[in-house]
């Protein structure tokens, strides 16, 4: 039974207004651009909040040159393109971006980590290689690897877990342990070299190799520029982030069959058609359509939340955010990383510009599934000087951390930081990219991407995009409160 506006409305008026939801859901806000908060002052805050007991402290450089971190805390390289091999014998691929932790054999960790390689092979000096069985496009040059990380971190190995797919950006891991990866891209057989459509979601299994073989997509999940994808465990739902503009993207929801059972392997078991794939579409207390997410300008602020099917799932001519009309969905630009928690899923918005109703430099909000209701979690104001060490902007992947609040990748302008938010509206900074790619005179930066904890919370694992390094952080870890 569909949730619809006037029932947000009823029980907004039962509870006063519509923010009032909020008032069980813990308010993560950021310093750095929050609200009216001027840079200057955010950034002040951001660096000092460390005084009161948040964070780890201010960040140390780093005379190598690539991860400055705080007093107490190391970091070791696992894998770097161009340095490290695979079992096979080729280079570490290139572009890391989403990354899962997994339990391996013998106290190992196992990292599934996607590599966001778009188009021909010919245009990547280090692509996934075209490992037999495992190819889905032998045109087409990314993939995910599979790295396995000793108890100790002694050893590692890495080997390839699917190839032949495209731009697999995020993804998620799921219940039953293994990744979904996806690909943020919507080239067809035809387009770009390719010879198969793309656009798809596909599992891959760490701890199975066999499982992996003969890649086949979920078309169930619908075929556009997929960036992230969690799970509903509870009830069966798997939620989806398109990262596109022209119109802006949507947020999916996928719903199983009847009598479906989530397992191993299961998914790639689907009819194409299987399930219902919905778009979402918000209204506020006033029963008032949200035409865009951008809008929302006030921590706190709290949607109702619909949803409706989407037409042709697989986009056979009409890609899949532009079968509807104005007024029928809710639309956000640079939809990006989610996960699961606290009974709900985090979803990022990481930046609106020019094709938005209004501009910001970094949302994250928080579906309940229960209540079918969106919170404003995070909102950073648009960064005035992104050279400028302490502000942050540009939120990408996140990951819920088991020390409190969440840990975000910054993928903005200028400096890129790994950071923390509370729920007390402060953040802090993690670690800070050195690794300057561009030239002295004009520093460039790459991205922080597949930020996750490995599963004893110990060890937080990053990735720097390009040329494409795995961190493996460790340190004094402590409850952020």
């Amino acid at each position: 039974m569909p949730f619809t506006r006037r029932d947000f409305v009823q029980r907004s008026a039962i509870t006063g207004a519509g923010v009032v939801l909020a008032g069980s859901v813990e308010v993560l806000a950021t310093a750095p651009g929050a609200l009216a908060a001027n840079a200057d002052e955010a950034t002040d805050a951001a660096l000092t909040d460390h005084h009161h007991g948040l964070g780890y402290g201010p960040l140390i450089s780093d005379p190598d040159g690539i991860l400055a971190l705080p007093k107490g805390f190391e970091y070791r390289i696992i894998t770097r393109t161009g340095v490290t091999t695979l079992e096979s014998g080729e280079s570490t691929p290139s572009n890391h971006d989403g990354t899962a932790t997994f339990e391996g054999p013998r106290g190992a960790t196992l990292l599934v980590n996607n590599h966001e390689l778009r188009g021909p092979r010919a245009n990547w000096p280090h692509p996934v290689p075209l490992i037999d069985r495992l190819v889905y496009d032998p045109a087409a040059s990314g993939g995910c690897t599979v790295v396995e990380v000793a108890r100790h971190g002694g050893h590692v190995a890495e080997w390839v877990g699917i190839a032949g797919t495209s731009t697999n950006c995020a993804g998620g891991a799921t219940p039953w342990n293994t990744w979904l990866t996806c690909e943020e891209n919507e080239d067809k057989a035809g387009q770009n070299g390719m010879t198969k459509d793309h656009g798809y979601v596909f599992e891959v299994d760490p701890r199975d190799r066999r499982a992996n073989r003969d890649p086949k997509p979920i078309k169930a999940l619908g075929r556009y520029a997929h960036e992230a994808v969690v799970v509903d465990e509870r009830r069966g739902h798997l939620y989806l982030t398109e990262d596109a503009a022209g119109p802006n993207g949507l947020f999916y929801r996928w719903t199983p069959p009847e009598h479906y059972c989530h397992g191993r392997g299961k998914l790639r078991t689907l009819a194409d058609n299987a399930g219902v794939l919905e778009a979402f579409k918000c209204f506020d207390s006033g029963g008032r359509f949200v035409d865009d997410l951008s809008r929302a300008n006030e921590i706190g602020t709290v949607y109702g939340v619909d949803w409706v099917e989407v037409p042709d799932r697989d986009a056979k001519s009409v890609p899949t955010r532009k079968q509807f009309k104005d007024g029928e969905v809710t639309r956000s630009r640079k939809l990006e990383g989610m996960w699961w928690g606290d009974g709900g899923v985090y979803v990022v918005a990481s930046f609106a510009r020019a094709e938005s109703p209004a501009q910001h430099d970094g949302q994250v909000w928080f579906y309940n599934p229960k209540r079918r209701t969106l919170t404003l979690k995070v909102l950073l104001g648009v960064n005035p000087d992104p050279s400028k060490d302490g502000a942050f902007d540009g939120p990408d992947n996140i990951t819920v951390s088991p020390h409190g609040g969440l840990v975000i990748a910054e993928d903005g302008e200028g400096v890129q930081h790994l950071f923390g938010a509370v729920s007390d509206g402060r953040t802090y900074a993690i670690a800070r990219n050195e690794l300057n790619i561009g030239t002295a005179d004009k520093p460039e930066f790459s991205e922080f991407t597949g930020v996750t904890f490995s599963p004893d919370g110990r060890t937080l694992f990053a990735n720097i995009q390009e040329p494409g390094i795995m961190l493996a952080i460790t340190g004094p870890w402590r409850r952020q409160r």
